[in-house]
């Protein structure tokens, strides 16, 4: 069985968190990962997460991986990094079989060129890529409030076939802290991934909450189909 094919890609919103948090569940799946950082999101991820990436010369150490990509950080599958400018990478045609795209944190001016259909780099277009070949497309805004703007280009994504999942975390019985709220919107950006996960609590109804602790710990996670 092939291993599933996922791209992600980090614009520069507030947020940085979930995308972290993100590679990390991706890190435990039997998986290969097409990353794509944006301008920006490198000056953010600094700020944010004390973490400094060249934009040239990748040094995938800095977020924990091997020198070629393959480490104790993604065990059982592969990262591959792309430039944002790359415009050759193999995401950028519809003929590279993927099995989903998730841009975390997406920016305003992300979710506009996607919307406007604008490949001004190649996070947009494998984000169109994905919108005409009809796979699965996740956007996670990190924005308040929206405009009016945001909404109808929001809309226009939503009427192509993307999903809009904001980073709008709930705060069920379980939730106690800011690690809490991350892997609650992580968790539903894996289910629409296909990825089965316990990071958070489902709702099952006021009387039937299981006590469990769902703070950040060692977990595995699988892929559905």
């Amino acid at each position: 069985m092939c291993k599933k094919k996922f791209v992600v890609g980090i614009t520069g919103a507030s947020g940085m968190a979930y995308a972290v948090r993100l590679l990390e569940v991706l890190s435990t799946c039997d998986c290969d990962v097409h990353l794509v950082v944006s301008d920006t999101a490198y000056r953010v991820l600094e700020s944010e997460r004390g973490i400094s990436l060249p934009k040239q010369e990748f040094n995938p150490r800095a977020i924990g991986l091997s020198a070629n990509c393959v480490s104790e950080f993604f065990p059982s599958g592969c990262i591959h990094f792309h430039r944002c400018d790359d415009f050759t990478a193999s995401i950028a045609s519809g003929s590279f079989r993927t099995d989903g795209m998730v841009i975390c944190p997406c920016t305003m001016g992300t979710l506009g060129a996607i919307a406007s259909g604008l490949s001004l780099n190649l996070i947009h277009r494998a984000a169109e890529v994905h919108l005409k070949e009809h796979r699965r497309l996740v956007l996670v805004p990190r924005e308040t409030p929206y405009s009016l703007i945001h909404l109808e280009n929001m809309t226009r994504i939503a009427r192509a076939g993307g999903v809009i999942l904001p980073a709008s975390p709930a705060f069920y019985k379980g939730v106690k802290d800011l690690e809490g709220a991350v892997n609650f919107i992580v968790s539903r950006i894996c289910d629409q991934l296909g990825i089965e996960n316990n990071l958070t609590k489902r709702w099952a109804g006021p009387d039937e909450v299981e006590e469990e602790d769902y703070s950040l710990q060692e977990k595995s996670y699988e892929m559905v189909g």
